[in-house]
């Protein structure tokens, strides 16, 4: 009897002590996989590495493919690539699929799934036709690499002499065309192209590819000793140094800081970050999509040391469920930027129920971080002195009257085309302009008293 107490309280005490462990199988892959293909599991768990070597699964020889590791318990999400994001699972037709999800609760569980399709297999290119390949191997000197880098060219660059606002942005493959993103493309190009038939003025956006297994290092200037890092200022030298001054020169562009940004999701967040404190002379606004702030409390120390020296914007978003610590965390983040001299009226705070750490959010959110970023902006006006003030006329948009304060009685107004041409000036007899000559478009309108010391600027909408 006391023999079989021993053997249970064994036995309870070795199941107690395995590690918990979750098992893989895929039991089907697509016919037009190339033979002797590897097969690879890229997610939450492993820094969603697409060519992990410790996450590939094992040819079973038997039409089947299997991998048995240790996650945290919680909820998983995962998709199978062949080695890369550019070779990522999909739909039978080849087009996007969700992230796949498996709620882990420990000890030994089995997951079977099959794979349908390879993204991208028989589904075409999703592009706009002013987004171009900048360079497939642009090179990136500080750290010896190559690199794709894309550029979104507004619809009017080939028609209009303009010069435009520039907006850099992390994860190149993921913004404009989904044959090349690994969950969803961001519709960068689609929704520049939408902003700017309802009267935008339209922006040059450059996209740079992530590195695929490079990223985590490239997009930290901090070493995480679980995860790694440490490239991150190599990185931001290559956009502040090398890729700015390059689309400057071959580009239409306003190359001072304050038309230029930059932006990123997750890491590509965290350096977004750090390149705009870094180089405050060169970048005036960062869009910080879902930012992963928990990867290295260093994040906050480099706020604290290197401070606000410039006017700067900075826009948070992000879901309130995508994990624990994400809002908390961007609260910090907020918080500690506002102590080093951060003008809180220059930062935007949002988070949503639905959100979620995934390219269909953060396609929805891009164009209101774009427009709240620009939207102090009065482009193509001649460059007004210190002394300009911005203007709110209403309404706008108009169709025939646009009105002004009344203490502007009397001074001189001209309106502007965004080409800077002149088309109808005069002086105030009243507080409102009649703009029932012009064609539907995008005006500016510059008021300026006799003596030319007070000067006021408007961008404005005609129906």
């Amino acid at each position: 009897m006391k023999k079989s107490v021993l053997w249970s309280l064994l036995v309870l005490s070795l199941s107690t002590w395995l590690p918990a462990q979750l098992t893989i199988r895929i039991t089907s892959i697509p016919s037009g996989t190339p033979p002797g293909a590897d097969i690879y599991v890229a997610g939450n768990f492993n820094s969603w590495n697409p060519g992990h070597a410790a996450y590939q699964m094992q040819d079973q020889q038997d039409g089947t493919y299997s991998i048995t590791f240790q996650p945290n318990p919680g909820q998983l999400q995962y998709k199978f690539t062949r080695g890369s994001w550019d070779t990522v699972e999909g739909n039978a037709a080849g087009g996007f699929i969700p992230n796949r999800t498996y709620t882990y609760t420990g000890g030994e569980a089995t997951i079977e799934v099959t794979i349908a399709g390879w993204e991208g297999g028989s589904g075409g290119h999703t592009a706009a036709d002013n987004v171009y390949i900048l360079d497939e191997t642009f090179y990136i000197p500080q750290l010896n690499r190559y690199r794709r880098v894309w550029i979104y060219l507004p619809p009017d660059y080939d028609t209009t002499a303009k010069r435009y606002p520039v907006v850099y942005m992390q994860d190149g493959q993921n913004l404009f065309d989904a044959y090349y993103s690994f969950a969803g493309e961001w519709k960068v190009d689609e929704s520049m192209n939408d902003l700017f038939d309802h009267g935008d003025y339209g922006a040059i956006i450059v996209g740079i590819d992530n590195g695929g297994a490079q990223r985590i290092h490239e997009y930290s200037p901090w070493v995480n000793s679980q995860y790694g890092g440490g490239d991150g200022e190599a990185y931001a030298a290559f956009v502040a140094e090398t890729l700015k001054p390059y689309v400057d020169q071959h580009y239409r562009t306003l190359p001072e800081r304050e038309y230029t940004a930059i932006a990123g999701s997750s890491l590509g967040a965290n350096i977004a970050l750090y390149i705009s404190l870094e180089y405050q002379h060169l970048f005036s606004k960062a869009g910080l999509f879902s930012p992963a702030f928990w990867f290295s409390d260093s994040a906050y120390l480099h706020v604290q040391t290197q401070g606000i020296s410039e006017n700067l914007r900075f826009y948070f978003v992000a879901g309130q469920h995508e994990s624990s610590t994400m809002i908390p965390n961007m609260m910090l983040m907020y918080e500690t930027l506002s102590t080093a001299g951060q003008e809180e009226s220059e930062m935007y705070f949002i988070s949503h129920t639905d959100g979620a750490h995934s390219e269909w959010y953060w396609a929805r959110e891009y164009p209101s971080v774009y427009e709240w970023l620009f939207d102090e902006i009065v482009l193509s006006y001649p460059t007004p002195p210190n002394t300009t003030t911005t203007l709110s006329p209403y309404p706008n948009p108009v169709t025939t009257w646009l009105t002004v304060p009344d203490d502007l009685v009397g001074f001189h107004y001209t309106i502007y085309t965004l080409e800077g041409s002149s088309i109808q000036s005069g002086q105030l007899r009243e507080a409102k302009v009649d703009t029932s000559g012009l064609q539907s478009g995008i005006y500016i309108l510059s008021i300026i008293d006799l003596s030319g010391q007070s000067r006021y600027a408007a961008r404005f909408v005609r129906h």
